[in-house]
């Protein structure tokens, strides 16, 4: 029955999971070019770091749902106000809350890993690198940003499994993706219509999931071997 529905939607489906991709990976992109520089002035500076993981943390315990309806007003405020938002894709509804709301998301697991890696760098390292006169930038790229990768490249992992994840619940704000057909199924009561949305979303995180798993596992200490 499942094959029998994407059959008669093929054209829905792949119209509908490049914007799923899209939000999942776009904003983890995002997450990645801001958490990671915030996550290493977290680590730089101690009181700062208290203040942006509880603002985080904070965050974090609002419901996706609740999360996607606070943006709409701000947003929409935006597209009525800024000359020009509208151009670009700026609205109440649609995919922009939608990959804001997961951008959101996503920057507790990124910064915390980031913090919780360069924390767990050996001081024997740092204190080998100031030996040879290396300056913090230089300790920074060269030692404790490839030592702590494992640990930001597992946050990275909970990103991504959890968007693809919460992608799906942006398709009750227009944002597109699996879960239109997901919440189209529940309101006719079409369980296969559920699935075709829901099976390649679990199919996509477990490999997503199974991929980044491999990565970890090689860019740890003696994995290659």
């Amino acid at each position: 029955s499942i094959l029998k529905e994407y059959f008669v939607r093929a054209d829905a489906f792949w119209r509908e999971a490049l914007p799923h991709v899209i939000l999942a990976f776009g904003s983890l992109v995002a997450a990645v070019v801001v958490g990671v520089p915030l996550g290493i002035l977290a680590y730089r500076q101690p009181k700062l770091r208290a203040i942006v993981l509880n603002i985080l943390n904070a965050v974090q315990t609002i419901p996706s749902i609740a999360l996607f309806g606070l943006l709409i007003a701000p947003l929409g405020l935006v597209a009525a106000t800024v000359p020009g938002a509208k151009a670009i894709g700026i609205s109440g509804i649609g995919f922009t809350p939608a990959i804001v709301a997961l951008f959101i998301y996503s920057l507790l697991p990124v910064v915390a890993n980031t913090v919780v890696g360069l924390l767990g760098v050996s001081p024997a390292a740092n204190d080998a690198a100031r030996g040879m006169g290396m300056t913090d930038r230089q300790r920074l790229m060269g030692i404790e940003l490839p030592l702590a990768f494992p640990v930001i490249l597992t946050g990275i992992r909970i990103v991504l499994v959890q968007n693809i994840g919460l992608a799906t619940v942006a398709a009750l704000i227009g944002g597109g993706g699996f879960g239109v057909f997901v919440f189209q199924g529940v309101g006719q009561t079409a369980m296969d219509l559920v699935l075709l949305g829901a099976v390649p979303t679990v199919a996509l995180a477990f490999a997503a999931g199974i991929v980044l798993d491999a990565c970890v596992e090689l860019a740890s200490p003696g994995g290659r071997r």
